[in-house]
């Protein structure tokens, strides 16, 4: 049974991995919380914090379940401290990509983050159903990357983050540069950037007196079946003639001909630096 220690246990996304992995028979894990608030909410579930010089020294995988601008503090203070063949698993690429991490070639490390649950997704049930986030009860894949380290140490890694963000269908092997284009490049600095901007052409639609509950009807709906032509979900399925014909219309009047730019590696890198 592997030793593991979970840093910021008490936290937003260290209370979701504690959730998961606390009943984790594979596992002997260990709590490191600081914020009195993370240390009264696991003390609400029974869950003791250890102290850090107390385990590190003996931990087997030590996760950094903290915010990401705060990772080059902690890892500098905790790697040091583990011993050789061990490993540390972030849960996110934006640290491992700015070099926050310290340098040490005796160790393993390892990312590991979740796509979370498809719009495609079927569920059967109304709690996997609303488990919009994923790591409840709704299926999601995930996506892992072995930084540095010997190469058996990917299942090991892999098999951590399929409990910590289960129920898992597919684990996506990826390098932690194609991590980071995925997010924040694609899913934050793109997506969250597109539906933000979606959000406010409903708003706009409304404020001209279109019914709001009308709007949104219409306008999700509609947002449903082209993800599902664009996404082949519905196999030789395509866009109307008239709706192409808006493609073209809409495509140059809301985005710059350069958008694409945006997952270059160095504009990649400007925006992990800008979020670490």
């Amino acid at each position: 049974m592997k030793k593991v220690v979970l840093i910021g246990a008490g936290g937003k996304m260290g209370w979701r991995t504690t959730a998961n992995l606390r009943n984790d028979s594979a596992y002997d894990m260990y709590y490191l919380e600081v914020s009195p608030e993370g240390i009264k909410r696991l003390k609400e579930i029974d869950i003791e914090v250890t102290q850090a010089q107390e385990i590190l020294p003996h931990a087997d995988i030590v996760i950094l379940a903290i915010p990401d601008v705060a990772i080059r503090k902690v890892a500098v203070e905790i790697v040091p401290q583990i011993k050789a063949g061990a490993m540390v698993v972030t849960l996110d690429p934006a640290a491992p990509c700015a070099g926050h991490l310290p340098q040490r070639e005796d160790i393993t490390y390892f990312a590991a983050h979740p796509s979370h649950p498809s719009v495609f997704n079927w569920e059967p049930n109304e709690k996997a159903h609303f488990d919009y986030f994923g790591g409840i009860a709704a299926r999601q894949s995930i996506v892992c990357a072995l930084i540095q380290g010997p190469e058996e140490d990917y299942e090991v890694g892999k098999k951590l983050a399929s409990s910590m963000y289960a129920p898992v269908t597919k684990a996506h092997r990826v390098t932690i540069e194609q991590m980071g284009i995925l997010e924040p490049a694609l899913s934050e600095t793109f997506a969250a950037a597109v539906i933000t901007v979606m959000k406010e052409a409903v708003d706009t639609v409304v404020a001209k007196g279109v019914p709001k509950e009308a709007a949104y009807d219409f306008f999700l709906g509609h947002v449903n079946i082209e993800l599902a032509l664009l996404f082949g979900q519905l196999p030789g399925g395509q866009f109307s003639d008239a709706a192409y014909k808006a493609i073209e219309i809409g495509k140059p009047l809301i985005f710059k001909e350069n958008w694409k730019d945006i997952f270059e590696w160095d504009n990649v890198m400007k925006q992990i630096k800008a979020i670490t």
